[in-house]
């Protein structure tokens, strides 16, 4: 890619022509990544919180996530939005998995507090995501820990909707996870999607849809800058780029009728996700 201006950049994402929105035409290549350093979810991590040590090292693995579950942690709705509560919380769940179901640490990779703070729950989850590569292995769903990442949101929304402040950081980092591995906002999906269980709730669970919707904008909305290609089955740039384009258009064929590449590599990523 040396000597490639963005000008020539631009004018590649038109030949294309995947019929994609304004960042993935300005960026046709995947070189450019969000700029996560204002628009980021700010996690509180481990040590913060007052986590105990895992009782064995967590393992992390090489290959990247290709969902999102959601949960409920089927908790009371409580009107105490503090810190000190959300902390709190935090050392309850993971005393809960330590203690009563034999896990090592936190099943789930990350939680949100209904005062909307949230928290890394597994240990090294939060270092992991912003390495952008690579899985801490969890304790969240059966058949799905080595492939997702669980985000458990602090509430029972069996019948009534999650707060609005917790619901905006649930997008926010929706949006940060989705973008740090290349995944469309078509890949969150409920706990029950994969599991025989309520959660995350029949409200919650109803909301995905807007979920997505909004996760997606978030991922198109944010400002861009040079990225490094990475390494390890498709190209991260290029499952990327499909993802974006996917999310941005509803032109998913090519003149003939025919599914775009961008679209195949899309499908073929979110079918992948499903199965596993």
């Amino acid at each position: 890619m040396t000597g490639l201006s963005r000008r020539s950049l631009i004018r590649s994402g038109v030949v294309l022509g995947t019929g994609v929105g304004v960042v993935a035409l300005s960026d046709p290549f995947g070189l450019w990544r969000a700029d996560t350093a204002r628009a980021a979810a700010t996690v509180v991590p481990c040590g913060d919180w007052g986590a105990r040590p895992s009782s064995q090292s967590v393992t992390v693995l090489s290959r990247n996530p290709n969902k999102i579950l959601v949960h409920h942690t089927a908790s009371a709705n409580s009107s105490d939005t503090s810190r000190a509560h959300a902390y709190a919380l935090s050392r309850s769940i993971q005393n809960d998995h330590m203690d009563r179901r034999g896990f090592i640490d936190t099943g789930q990779h990350f939680t949100i507090s209904r005062g909307g703070i949230v928290m890394e729950g597994r240990h090294r989850s939060l270092e992991v995501l912003r390495a952008g590569h690579g899985h801490v292995s969890g304790a969240h769903c059966v058949g799905q820990n080595d492939q997702a990442i669980g985000i458990e949101n602090e509430g029972l929304y069996t019948s009534v909707a999650p707060p609005a402040v917790l619901y905006e950081q649930l997008v926010t980092l929706c949006a940060d996870i989705c973008i740090q591995y290349g995944l469309s906002s078509s890949q969150i999906f409920g706990h029950r999607d994969f599991d025989s269980t309520e959660c995350p709730g029949n409200v919650l669970y109803a909301k995905l849809p807007q979920l997505r919707a909004d996760v997606g904008a978030r991922v198109r909305g944010r400002n861009w800058r040079p990225m490094r290609l990475l390494d390890g089955g498709l190209p991260h740039w290029l499952v990327r780029f499909a993802a974006l384009s996917v999310d941005s258009s509803e032109q998913l064929r090519d003149r003939r009728g025919q599914p775009t590449l961008m679209a195949r590599i899309a499908h073929s990523q979110r079918r992948t996700a499903r199965r596993g």
